[in-house]
């Protein structure tokens, strides 16, 4: 194949420049593309994907590689790659589109438009040969631009049709709200977690059958579910998917952190991929957890998932990048996986306990290969082989490390350097959970450095108009939605853990930008794109919980909590309209929104509103943090603050006193934290 080069070549996402040397003359979404569209009247042909994407390498290396294929796609239409994580406006759009054509989606995904920018068939991925009720990516290409000549009303017409149905079902599942608190009752919760269940596999954890997903939202709302109405049948599933989860394949036994999901149903077979916002996710998860039930395995998981962020997947600013690829030397889970023989060698005589704790054989568990996994605790794995349960440890703790250090030395996966802001601040949000968990003070002081960065790197000078990604310190595109919802919560937290009042006022501020330029006036909900992008067929309102919260979802929240720090009234009636317009459909599809379900729930309960004034502020405050408390707003400083409501009037000289109000009305201070809890135990007995 000889030497190509085409616009992709100045761009900066990784994706992007892997398809830069492509004999097929990519463009970059943008003005250039689209107006080449429309000037020469072809159909645009789209190709959305990520760097992560396994299928999306294999259909570059079989069709976009191939230099036949290339010149059809060439000389019949305008060819747009694009990131999905850099545009995910666009992504959202034109996957709904080929939802709605075929039923199914995923990635790479490849959507033929109208000069016009309007979709009229797609697919996933396309193989270079027929076969399986499947057309080969060349008979696609051929059929589509024929059908765009000779038919090509009928193609205006079934894009036309398409858009339309696309604005329409836009507002699936919003219905004007009641406003008067009939969808929120125990029954609901009670039959929200039952729809839960039905999916729940009760036996290897998790929700669904294979491929499965972490489905994070579900255990946090299983978690909530057992905090308030004591359901033991919750806490069990939530603890049992996490379990399973660690001791799996999708866990990286060796250096931490979790694969995007697993292929089969014992989450022994990931996707070798890692994402930053999973890691993210499954760390407020288990910080959650632990904060529940105090179990071990999950204060080791938090630390080790942390250590692998900090090294694998942060840049010296402070800044996390997004992803490693599943594959390494062009194979899937190579850097990962293991022969019994390497094994041997490395450890010696340590390498038969090894193994056998790992689940390593000679035949392997997966291709020949062996992915590390443990089949039982520790404990119990001891007591079987006559091994002291600290002997153990420390035998596979020098162990891992030697294997680790061996790893280290093969190819790595490719690393997706991009920073995307609505990433980062999940991952800022999960240092706050981290440290309200485990009280490692590494853990705020990196938060703190990473809002700096995001701050300093992505806002403009007034903080008003924020950017999405960043690559090599160069800025692109206009925030979205949960860029901006994500950051308000990370700021609400972060303020929850340092007592840096100044958060609180960055929230607001950034809470007052959504509501100028994201919202929609009839529903209250937010559209995902800033009223002034243009370059859009249509602008989404995304409600969906799906691989990370929707940004309405979190937007509910951070209206809800901050309408009670600022005494917003306003912001409150709206955070509670979003949620009862999605009342009806979140109770009986839980697991697609998971979020609301578990906004849903504070919302009902209210939040205990919580003040620690005093010298000693600092130190209370950690260790109020420390407990499973998800309904609590806090407050804390060394005086009063006649700035904010719940830390007015409250200094008592020498005196460190903790206040638990609700709806502004405070019981009799306290001056110890258990004490406040059975305070806050009563309340939630009421």
């Amino acid at each position: 194949m000889g030497v190509f080069s085409n616009h992709l070549k100045n761009e900066s996402s990784p994706y992007l420049l892997q398809h830069a040397h492509n004999p097929v003359d990519w463009y970059p979404w943008g003005e250039e593309a689209l107006r080449l569209a429309q000037e020469q009247d072809k159909p645009i042909l789209i190709s959305i994907g990520y760097s992560a994407c396994h299928w999306c390498h294999v259909m570059e290396e079989e069709s976009f590689e191939d230099e036949v294929v290339a010149a059809i796609m060439n000389e019949h239409f305008v060819n747009i790659k694009i990131d999905r994580e850099e545009r995910p406006d666009l992504d959202q759009i034109y996957m709904n589109a080929v939802q709605t054509m075929t039923g199914s989606g995923g990635w790479p995904l490849n959507v033929f438009l109208t000069p016009s920018k309007k979709p009229f068939y797609g697919g996933t991925y396309f193989p270079p040969r027929s076969g399986h009720g499947r057309p080969s990516w060349q008979q696609v290409l051929v059929s589509v631009a024929s059908a765009f000549r000779d038919k090509r009303s009928e193609i205006e017409s079934q894009a036309e049709n398409l858009t339309g149905h696309l604005t329409k079902s836009n507002a699936f599942g919003i219905v004007p709200p009641k406003n008067n608190g009939s969808l929120r009752t125990r029954e609901d919760f009670d039959s929200a977690f039952e729809h839960i269940m039905q999916s729940a596999d009760t036996r290897d954890g998790g929700f669904g059958r294979a491929p499965k997903f972490p489905q994070t939202f579900s255990i946090q709302f299983l978690l909530r579910h057992n905090y308030y109405s004591q359901n033991e049948q919750a806490l069990q599933q939530a603890v049992l998917s996490l379990n399973k989860m660690i001791t799996g394949g999708i866990y990286d036994q060796l250096g931490g952190g979790f694969a995007r999901y697993a292929t089969d149903s014992e989450w022994l077979v990931p996707h070798f991929e890692k994402m930053l916002y999973d890691n993210a996710l499954m760390i407020v998860a288990l910080s959650e957890a632990y904060q529940l039930t105090k179990t071990p395995l999950y204060a080791e998981t938090i630390r080790q998932t942390m250590s692998f962020v900090e090294r694998e997947l942060m840049n010296q600013d402070y800044g996390f990048f997004s992803a490693l690829d599943a594959d390494s030397e062009g194979v899937e889970g190579r850097y990962y996986v293991w022969e019994k023989s390497e094994i041997d060698n490395l450890l010696h005589e340590d390498a038969a306990i090894f193994c056998k704790y790992y689940d390593v054989t000679e035949e392997g568990n997966w291709d020949g290969k062996n992915i590390l996994n443990v089949r039982k605790p520790v404990i119990e794995f001891a007591a079987e082989h006559g091994w002291e349960v600290d002997r153990l440890n420390s035998t596979l703790h020098d162990g891992k490390t030697r294997l680790l250090e061996n790893r280290s030395k093969r190819i790595s996966p490719i690393l997706d350097d991009k920073v995307l802001l609505n990433w980062n601040a999940l991952m800022n949000y999960a240092c706050s959970k981290a440290y309200a968990a485990l009280g490692d003070e590494n853990y705020r002081v990196l938060a703190e450095r990473n809002m700096s960065y995001l701050f300093r790197i992505f806002a403009d000078n007034d903080s008003k108009n924020w950017l999405h990604t960043v690559k090599n310190g160069v800025g692109k595109y206009p925030a979205f939605l949960d860029d901006y919802a994500f950051l308000i919560q990370a700021l609400i937290a972060l303020q929850e853990i340092t007592a840096n009042q100044e958060y609180l006022l960055k929230a607001k501020h950034l809470t007052e930008t959504v509501i100028d330029n994201f919202s929609e006036p009839e529903t209250g909900f937010f559209y995902y794109t800033h009223q002034h992008q243009k370059d859009i067929i249509l602008r989404t309102k995304e409600i969906f919980d799906g691989a990370t919260p929707s940004g309405n979802s979190i937007m509910a929240w951070n209206l809800h909590y901050l309408s009670l720090v600022f005494e917003n009234t306003e912001w409150q009636a709206r955070a509670a309209g979003m949620c009862d317009s999605l009342g009806a459909i979140m109770v009986k599809y839980p697991t697609s929104f998971g979020m609301w379900a578990t906004i849903l729930y504070d919302i009902f309960f209210g939040l205990n509103e919580i003040a620690v004034v005093g010298n000693r502020y600092k130190e209370v405050t950690s260790d109020i943090v420390a407990h499973f408390l998800p309904n609590k707003m806090i407050q804390s400083g060394p005086g009063d603050n006649t700035d904010y409501p719940l830390l007015t009037s409250r200094f008592v000289e020498d005196k460190t006193f903790i206040y638990l109000c609700r709806n502004y009305t405070c019981r009799q201070p306290v001056e110890k934290v258990g004490k406040l809890m059975q305070l806050i135990e009563l309340e939630l007995k009421r």
